[in-house]
């Protein structure tokens, strides 16, 4: 019943090459570095790896990336490791792209000896080839089935010798669900209490989950994203994130994806409350952290460093995909590279250019009743992002209510095409018509905005 062993090397004796392994973390957040280190220095090899992501290029997974001990990965974000976007693009790695609310239940469902579930995401796209669809309640669910691995690494703030765990801010994620998930789970805390320190009330993860447990050490917890968003991306964002603002009612519960979304934040009236949530686990994101103040363990799903307002919550990824998929969001705002004039939306993949991963999208569009897409009314090389019928790949079907570019408020049109609703101060009728390659519906009057 000795749970507690005196190194990352002694926790990983038994590991050997050819094994599945989880790894908990979100970006840079709440990864189990001490023993990914261990991993590399023991030379294990042809990993079937399960992550949300794989670090980026020099740190975290992206170390066993670089070094090709992953054989296998099964992920819902590239995110920023170009060496790993490159791997898939050249086909020298396997990888299965799940949507991370999927992804985040499949491995909770394995843990709780669940051997499969009906989920809504991904329902036309990718995604859903040679999957079961079953229909409830008049909608169509995937069936998905559950995730369990040979090792679970997980990474707490706090645990104590009986393998009991605590997490730090939004560096719970994955960790509680891939806990339960491993045949043997190893967790590394940065300090460990002897038995009975820790108060039972606020203890995340249970010792029967945890197998070994170590103190890790030398943590270097980088932060993959400083700062203030990059303004010198110009005014065209910025107009649509004013304009995005006003899309949100006093009280509501609004998602914000990565890119121009992340700046309605900063637009939001003095004295209106809205609470933003974060897929990574966090209700109630308050201002960017101030220069000098930032928190490692306390990021965005953009992987900045951000601070909670009073009220705010933290959960693992399975709470915070279970808020989403329960349409308890009143808004969701994403990003786009394409929508339909039907409303499907594109916003994860260019075949052979570039694949960065669903990450949550397809979870978010499949479950939420208002789905608001913010982006760019062109490409960087002039060709409308709003047409006839996307030919990239789906992140879901007829899913988009609304589009905030940096020219119009664009509607769809419930029997089909693109409904003007304003235009941006100074930008002509004709200028919009030029710019769409859909069916563009213009009514007598549009206003400005």
């Amino acid at each position: 019943m000795n749970k507690v062993c005196d190194s990352a090397f002694e926790a990983i004796f038994d590991v050997t090459s050819g094994s599945s392994m989880l790894f908990g973390g979100f970006g840079l957040t709440g990864i189990p570095e001490n023993a990914i280190d261990a991993l590399l220095a023991a030379g294990t090899a042809e990993i079937l790896c399960i992550s949300n992501e794989a670090g980026i290029e020099g740190f975290g997974l992206g170390k066993l990336v670089a070094s090709r001990a992953i054989n296998k990965l099964i992920c819902s974000y590239v995110g920023e490791n170009h060496l790993l976007e490159a791997l898939i693009l050249e086909g020298h790695l396997s990888v299965e792209l799940v949507p991370q609310g999927t992804l985040a239940e499949r491995i909770r469902c394995g843990g709780a000896g669940i051997p499969a579930f009906f989920t809504p995401a991904g329902v036309g796209t990718e995604v859903a080839e040679g999957k079961e669809v079953r229909e409830f309640g008049g909608k169509k669910y995937l069936l998905e089935t559950a995730l369990t691995a040979d090792f679970a690494f997980v990474k707490a703030w706090k645990g104590d010798t009986d393998g009991n765990l605590i997490y730090k801010g939004t560096s719970r994620n994955f960790n509680p669900v891939i806990a339960p998930a491993g045949r043997i789970t190893i967790a590394e805390v940065e300090e460990l209490v002897p038995a009975g320190t820790l108060d039972p009330n606020e203890i995340h993860t249970p010792g029967i989950y945890v197998q070994r447990i170590f103190q890790g050490s030398n943590y270097v917890k980088p932060i993959e994203k400083f700062g203030a968003l990059a303004h010198s991306e110009d005014e065209q964002k910025e107009i649509i994130a004013r304009r995005l603002a006003k899309e949100i009612k006093d009280g509501d519960y609004v998602n914000l994806g990565i890119g121009i979304p992340t700046r309605v934040s900063n637009h939001i009236p003095p004295g209106m409350k809205v609470i933003l949530q974060s897929e990574n686990g966090l209700l109630g994101i308050g201002p960017l952290a101030e220069p000098g103040q930032e928190d490692p363990d306390l990021i965005n799903a953009s992987k900045r460093p951000i601070t909670i307002l009073k009220g705010g919550s933290l959960f693992s990824s399975a709470e915070s995909f279970a808020m989403i998929r329960g349409d308890h969001i009143d808004v969701t705002i994403l990003g786009g590279m394409q929508v339909s004039e039907r409303g499907d939306l594109a916003n994860w993949k260019v075949p052979g250019k570039m694949v960065k991963g669903m990450g949550g999208a397809m979870d978010l569009v499949a479950s939420a009743d208002r789905v608001i897409v913010a982006m760019l009314h062109l490409t960087s090389d002039g060709k409308s992002k709003l047409v006839s019928a996307c030919d990239l790949p789906l992140t879901g079907e007829r899913c988009v209510t609304r589009i905030i570019t940096d020219l119009a408020v664009i509607d769809i049109n419930p029997e089909g095409g693109f409904l003007l609703k304003e235009r941006a101060h100074g930008v002509s009728i004709e200028q919009i018509k030029a710019a769409t390659a859909g069916r563009l519906l213009i009514p007598d009057v549009v206003p400005e905005f």
